[in-house]
């Protein structure tokens, strides 16, 4: 009995991030099914699943390392101008700390007055935020810290996007290939 209770808590799956309640793991074409179960479009030229997520249209990429899923990549589809990005930014910062799956370690949000298309051109500021799921009660701060779900703001020719990602942790490279 004893044998049995050791091998079976070696062989523990360790709880992942998840994204619309899907774990972050197995394969990429699994994921790709689970996602269009979940009303998603997906396009075979982009590789992007497409639909709306948090009152955005997005597109979706399912990110791999060795043929497993270690990435959900989200990106607003339409780019905004600066005004519009703060709020979004603030808004999901908000969200976020709202939110009773997540914690975060830090205030992430954006002062009223700052100028973003400034500070990440001439500072190269980034605009970046961090939560990490807590799924349980009897979560470790280090099961915690390895569901990552972080955001930021990406700027291209003066217009802005969101751009999200939900980390499996368990399944990123850690430099055995090279």
């Amino acid at each position: 009995m004893l044998l049995l209770v050791a091998s079976t808590t070696v062989f523990a799956q360790k709880e992942v991030t998840k994204f619309l309640g899907i774990p972050v793991d197995g394969y990429k074409s699994e994921m790709i099914q689970k996602l269009k179960a979940k009303g998603y479009k997906y396009n075979s030229t982009t590789d992007y699943l497409e639909g709306e997520f948090n009152g955005r249209d997005v597109e979706i990429a399912v990110v791999t390392n060795n043929n497993k899923v270690y990435r959900i990549f989200v990106a607003d589809k339409y780019s905004v101008d600066e005004s519009q990005i703060k709020i979004r930014y603030n808004n999901l910062c908000q969200q976020f700390s709202n939110n009773a799956k997540y914690l975060t370690l830090k205030n992430n949000s954006i002062p009223e007055s700052e100028d973003i298309s400034y500070e990440m051109l001439v500072n190269k500021k980034p605009y970046q935020a961090a939560f990490y799921q807590v799924l349980s009660d009897e979560d470790t701060d280090e099961d915690i810290l390895n569901r990552q779900v972080w955001f930021d703001i990406f700027e291209q020719y003066g217009k802005y996007k969101i751009l999200m990602f939900y980390d499996n942790v368990y399944n990123q490279a850690n430099g055995d290939d090279l």
